[in-house]
């Protein structure tokens, strides 16, 4: 079957020249063009641990994608290493085209040996994201790095321009070989209860930290104000940021501008990226910049706790004293207060000039509801991560794939997964929902887990309108902030509790919902929302890349053609 992609091509390359010559005539936008070749580096050594780091061109994390508003990506991917590969671009909506997503759900892998070329446009956005690799387990072991979205020069900018930006990864990491770890993900303790070792602060160790051959730090000049940019690329833990002697000052959040709030210290989730605007107006010194988890006792475990150092460029004596004191780790009000306290910057424009407030959710029509609960099940004497009791799994054929061509037909079963029940019984299953095309969705999460989950949504930023304890019900509605909840793309759902989103579904395509737990994900807790709008034109939804890889039932060297039998596999 693989001349199905054949008999289209012509079509394909006229459709995309057509769309991309439309999209430059309306935007004043650039092409960028990168390189990566990705390989595994076990020099690199993060900690004093030999284990292998999966590196951008010998760096980790891997380099910075800095472009503006409407630019157009390319990022032509060597893959060195020894298993396929994808990139995600965690926060890019992929305006049009879910072709370039870079998750199983969308593209088939970057086989060993090989390369291809994403294309993509940061289409109507600015702000703070970062990529990192999608499949195999792969982002425990690095690969990912930090991507800006920059305003045009005509959008004003609600803040004074910075002295400087520095982007900051931030993430838990483990002493362990990736491969180990997924392998042994077969077995509950890890799969359940394992924590990782260290976190690191731009690819470096604690400072101070026995197994730290090297720590960030940034330099500042006194009464100067710069610019962080702050992601969580962790794999579990949340994380409390705060720098010793210094207040943060809220500006931005995964291309959101939010009411500026002065903050002691800000509770990052997985997944999640944050602007702070940090003033040097402390003596010349040196001080501590700290990542410390939440829901761990720090005090037995004090090797967790990221350090970093923010040097003024005068400065006459180093880091000294106890830490800054944060918030308790398992003080959740905390952290949920400072969560509702986010609100979105009704009066400043983003991506364009009008104000984020003239899109606004206080008066519109639900047209669906998915109630989604997070949970652990065991399938056939294995543990998993579910949702509503179902496991996903993932083909060899790509749903995106498989939409095109057959219509899912054979592939996948469309709206089969419960969205406002749980199953009895746990199983698995390749679960696809139908999104109302320009339609609102509610999507309520429930996490039964004892950690801080955190959702995803691509293709999409979702409201954040609401956060509660214990069961939701359709009358705690009632509570939802309807008139400035921030937009983002990744939210935060409490144990034992509920977060309430809202998404405007205008952007047609496959796209991948999931938690950024990575374990989570890996065994289970994901499933992918069909955008479906059956109008051809390529203005609506853009058609195949000329470039398309095959696989699965497509490519006649991988499988046979025909439907497959889907069997329970363990992730990727």
């Amino acid at each position: 079957m693989a001349s199905i992609g054949s008999t289209n091509g012509l079509n394909m390359i006229t459709f995309s020249a057509l769309f991309i010559t439309a999209l430059f005539a309306g935007a004043n936008a650039i092409d960028i063009f990168l390189e990566w070749h990705v390989a595994l580096d076990t020099t690199i050594r993060p900690v004093l641990v030999d284990q292998p780091v999966i590196t951008i061109n010998g760096m980790f994390p891997g380099p910075l994608i800095n472009a503006t508003t409407n630019d157009f990506i390319h990022v032509n991917v060597f893959n060195n290493m020894d298993e396929p590969l994808l990139f995600t671009w965690n926060g890019i909506q992929q305006r049009l085209n879910s072709w370039q997503d870079g998750v199983s759900g969308t593209n088939c892998a970057i086989k060993p040996g090989t390369n291809w070329t994403y294309v993509f446009q940061t289409k109507d956005q600015i702000g703070s994201f970062f990529y990192f690799p999608s499949i195999n387990y792969h982002k425990a072991a690095g690969g990912f790095g930090p991507i800006r979205v920059n305003n045009r020069n005509v959008i004003a900018v609600p803040f004074p321009k910075p002295e400087a930006e520095f982007d900051l990864l931030i993430g838990d990491w483990s002493f362990d070989d990736y491969k180990w770890t997924r392998s042994a993900l077969q077995q509950e303790p890890v799969a359940y209860q394992s924590l990782p070792d260290i976190i690191l602060m731009n690819g470096k160790g604690p400072y101070g930290h026995q197994m730290t051959k090297v720590h960030e730090s940034f330099t500042v000049t006194q009464g100067k104000t710069y610019r962080f940019r702050i992601s969580n690329v962790g794999s579990a833990l949340s994380f409390n940021f705060r720098i010793q002697n210094h207040q943060l000052a809220l500006v931005e959040t995964e291309g959101s501008y939010t009411n500026q709030t002065t903050l002691d210290s800000l509770d990052v989730h997985v997944g999640q990226s944050y602007s702070v605007l940090v003033t040097a107006n402390q003596s010349e010194a040196d001080y501590y910049i700290v990542a410390s988890p939440k829901l761990v006792n720090t005090t037995e475990f004090s090797s967790i706790v990221g350090l970093g150092v923010l040097h003024y460029s005068n400065s006459v004596s180093s880091v000294s004293g106890p830490l800054p004191d944060g918030p308790d780790p398992f003080d959740l009000d905390f952290s949920v207060n400072q969560a509702k306290s986010i609100r979105w910057n009704l009066t400043t424009g983003a991506a364009r000039p009008n104000p984020q407030g003239t899109f606004n959710v206080s008066n519109i029509t639900l047209s669906q509801t998915f109630i989604l609960q997070g949970l652990k099940a065991e399938i056939a004497g294995l543990p998993r991560y579910a949702v509503n009791n179902v496991s996903y799994y993932t083909l060899n054929t790509p749903l995106k794939l498989a939409d095109h061509f057959l219509n899912g037909s054979g592939v996948y079963q469309l709206d089969a997964f419960p969205i406002q029940s749980v199953n009895d019984n746990a199983a698995y299953g390749i679960s696809v929902v139908s999104g109302t095309h320009k339609g609102w969705l509610e999507i309520v999460f429930k996490n039964s887990l004892d950690v801080i989950d955190s959702w995803h949504l691509d293709g999409f930023g979702f409201y954040v309108v609401g956060f509660g304890n214990g069961e939701w019900t359709p009358e705690q509605r009632s509570i939802y902030n309807l008139y400035d909840p921030v937009v983002r793309s990744t939210v935060q759902v409490y144990p034992g509790g509920w977060t309430a989103v809202y998404a405007f579904l205008d952007n047609p395509g496959m796209w991948n919902l999931r938690s950024q737990l990575l374990k989570n994900w890996f065994l289970g807790e994901q499933l992918h929302v069909r955008v479906f709008d059956a109008d051809p034109n390529p203005a609506k939804e853009r058609p195949p890349p000329e470039n398309l890889l095959l696989c699965g039932i497509f490519d006649e060297s991988e499988a046979p053609a025909s439907a497959p039998s889907p069997t329970p596999v363990a992730g990727w």
